[in-house]
């Protein structure tokens, strides 16, 4: 059964234009699949309905079978729960520290004792290889380890999926390999991985399935795949 479904869906933006036109996409539970196309062709897009930031013009996503429009605005925080998100921008709290803003979202809930977010903080840290960085703040933190400590956050509710649209965008290419050997290993825990990037490198080193978008259309859908030089994707 499908962890994630995509029937029929299409994404028209206010003045006509369509970002998304007809999509059908199913993924399984703990797949990594590298969703990968030209600036513009969508990605971010699909990424974003299937996180209920955008909703569908025609068509439906479905989370566990659950179509996620029905989901009344009051709950979408918690089917968020589900899904971790990582971004080319990092989106960290200036003002608090790398302990500090992977625990803020455990803090704002207030389900968890002190000590029980202390526990959580460490564990991820450890994940992450981020110790020693748990009481700096992220201006002192090199690229790499500011997208590791996204990672870390993103994980702090065990979620089922992990979200990564370009996370290596910003970064060198030692941080790049770091951050990617880190969303393998989380794959390898269970969690289903959707990695959103135009990379070539990235996609040819990973090696799993790959969907590419082109002009809002799903071109190629590849069990195990490479994007090539050409910006094709080939068996």
């Amino acid at each position: 059964m499908s962890m994630i479904r995509l029937e029929k869906v299409s994404k028209i933006f206010p003045g006509g234009f369509t970002v998304l036109s007809e999509i059908d996409l199913a993924i399984k539970p703990g797949e990594f699949v590298s969703i990968v196309g030209q600036s513009g062709a969508g990605k971010s897009t699909l990424l974003k309905l299937i996180y209920a930031e955008e909703h569908p013009t025609s068509g439906r996503v479905y989370f566990n079978e659950r179509p996620i429009d029905l989901i009344q605005k009051k709950h979408l925080p918690f089917y968020r729960r589900n899904i971790g998100t990582v971004f080319q921008d990092f989106k960290l709290l200036p003002k608090k520290t790398v302990a500090e803003n992977i625990a803020y979202a455990l803090e704002v809930l207030g389900d968890d004792t002190d000590e029980e977010i202390a526990e959580k903080v460490e564990q991820l840290l450890n994940i992450v290889g981020l110790n020693s960085k748990a009481d700096m703040y992220p201006k002192h933190l090199s690229g790499g380890e500011a997208q590791k400590v996204s990672m870390a956050r993103a994980m702090i509710h065990r979620p089922k999926v992990i979200i990564a649209d370009e996370p290596t965008g910003n970064l060198d290419p030692v941080s790049t390999l770091e951050i990617l050997d880190l969303l393998l290993k989380i794959n390898s825990l269970g969690t289903t991985v959707l990695l959103a990037t135009h990379n070539k490198d990235i996609v040819d080193r990973i090696q799993r399935r790959v969907v590419e978008v082109e002009k809002g259309t799903i071109v190629r859908d590849t069990e195990k795949g490479k994007y090539t030089a050409d910006k094709k994707v080939v068996v």
